[in-house]
């Protein structure tokens, strides 16, 4: 899929042994030039979910520092996958890094996380109770249709029969922002460990998720580092894999991890799967005709045109995810210490 999207004058998608070699010394030298130079820290905090981006990030930080310098830390909470957590181990153990799990449900009960959340989706499914589990999801066939994309959830009972309503806005946005305190109380959990061992949080978007704001403001958005934020998904699994990751991350499907029932990042959020997402987006940056990019990767002219203008609002309406702190005026004496 990937190899067939490209101009002669464009990088691959692909990348070849020799090139992941040389692009993760890159990583490497540069998280070490950050580390010692404008960071001013001792290592690196790694949150390790089983997933390929944090699994990849975890290992390219041990090869910039090595081992007794990357501390990984494992944040479940009442609707995580088990998987996760013995993935995770296995990675950190195969790495020889220090670890430890904190487990965040105790401060999402506290917060209200949970209390919140389904008070929202009882609002839409009064009888959503003890034993349910959910996800929210968009139409599947969005680059079918110019129509108004809404979400839905899709409930399962105890009994294991299947529901599904369309959410009101209220209840939509409840839903998202009770979740989203589960990206944010682990970005917590990694700020006061990076504190107490004086090392600098690394992030975990790689290049599809950075660019379409797939992620937390304040949550997996906040780093002092984001060592994969220039790679495409599939460029993540191949570094990933020579780097020596596991197996069982490696062919693990993506998925956000956040709802109790399992959800596909594609259900949520991008209008295509995961990998396909990427072939596209790659197409798009190099401004590869609509028409032809489509008939490399199966889809229509209209088809690419509307995955095309997706990948450019969610740009547009996700802008306010990547700003800093907006000032009223100018600090000097800050700007000029920033700039260094």
């Amino acid at each position: 899929m990937s190899a067939t999207i490209q101009p002669a004058s464009a990088p691959s998608l692909t990348l070849s042994a020799a090139e992941l070699e040389r692009e993760a010394d890159r990583i490497a030298a540069a998280l070490r030039e950050q580390l010692d130079g404008q960071l001013r820290r001792r290592g690196f905090v790694v949150a390790m979910s089983g997933g390929i981006d944090s699994s990849a990030c975890a290992a390219l930080a041990v090869r910039a520092v090595g081992p007794s310098r990357v501390f990984g830390l494992f944040l479940p909470e009442r609707d995580s996958d088990p998987i996760s957590h013995a993935l995770a181990t296995e990675l950190a153990t195969k790495l020889g890094i220090q670890y430890t799990t904190e487990d965040i449900a105790p401060a999402l009960e506290g917060a209200g996380c949970y209390r919140r959340r389904d008070d929202a989706v009882r609002s839409v499914l009064p009888e959503y109770g003890a034993g349910w589990r959910f996800k929210i999801v968009l139409p599947g066939d969005r680059l079918n249709s110019d129509r108004l994309n809404f979400y839905s959830i899709v409930a399962e009972s105890p009994s294991g029969e299947r529901i599904t309503r369309r959410l009101t806005p209220e209840a939509y946005r409840t839903i998202v922002a009770s979740t989203n305190f589960k990206q944010r109380t682990r970005k917590m959990m990694e700020y006061y460990h990076a504190d107490r061992l004086h090392y600098a949080v690394v992030g975990t978007p790689n290049r599809v998720e950075y660019d379409q704001g797939f992620f937390v403001k304040g949550g997996d958005g906040l780093a002092d580092v984001k060592p994969i934020a220039h790679l495409y998904k599939s460029q993540v699994y191949a570094i990933a894999e020579f780097l020596g990751v596991p197996e069982g991350i490696t062919t693990r499907p993506p998925t956000t991890d956040t709802y109790s029932l399992p959800q596909s990042q594609e259900e949520f959020y991008y209008a295509l799967p995961t990998l396909m997402m990427d072939a596209v987006l790659f197409a798009h940056d190099r401004g590869l005709d609509a028409a032809a990019a489509g008939a490399e990767l199966g889809l229509t002219e209209q088809q690419m045109e509307r995955a095309y203008k997706d990948i450019e609002q969610k740009r547009t309406t996700t802008r306010y995810l990547h700003l800093s702190p907006r000032l009223v005026a100018n600090v000097p004496s800050i700007s000029a210490l920033l700039e260094d």
